[in-house]
């Protein structure tokens, strides 16, 4: 038995198939102009080159990028050092008065030696200061200046890419 359905759909289906076929014959000896081919082979050409270049910028910047976190974490650790070896000098030193001062015989002996630990104490306070500020200074002066060295070649390296 035909179903009238699906005979109007099996014609649909081969005047598709037909004029499908119809076109591909006509365009296969159809070829493309050469000004077309040409600069369709420029833009690519282009393209690659300018990937390239971004792709040369990327992978300095991630260089320069390291180059920075190294020098900061190199600051943080020089200034973590300075700040361990003062807290350590200084609790050497209390250790060594209270040493002294339990050895001591009279309180006259123990006030003198709290006395100049004291002393001795907020001077050797005011030069590790000093000191630390120097170093954090020179530190963030590091880093400023890697940071903007690298700020100034990421962007001569991208004007280049423009």
């Amino acid at each position: 038995m035909n179903n009238p359905m699906n005979d109007a759909f099996t014609k649909q289906v081969q005047d598709f198939t037909r004029q499908a076929q119809e076109i591909f014959s006509a365009g296969k000896d159809a070829k493309v102009p050469e000004n077309i081919a040409a600069f369709a082979e420029d833009a690519v050409s282009k393209s690659r080159d300018a990937y390239h270049k971004i792709a040369a910028a990327a992978k300095d910047n991630a260089k320069v990028a390291e180059d920075v976190l190294l020098t900061t974490q190199a600051g943080a650790k020089s200034i973590g050092e300075k700040i361990m070896a003062n807290t350590l000098a200084n609790t050497e030193a209390a250790f060594e008065v209270a040493q002294a001062m339990a050895r001591a015989r009279t309180f006259p002996e123990i006030a003198r030696l709290q006395a100049n630990y004291m002393q001795q104490q907020f001077a050797l306070a005011g030069t590790q200061s000093k000191e630390l500020l120097e170093l954090s200074s020179k530190v963030a002066k590091q880093t400023m200046e890697t940071v903007g060295s690298a700020t100034s070649k990421s962007f001569e390296q991208f004007k280049s890419v423009g």
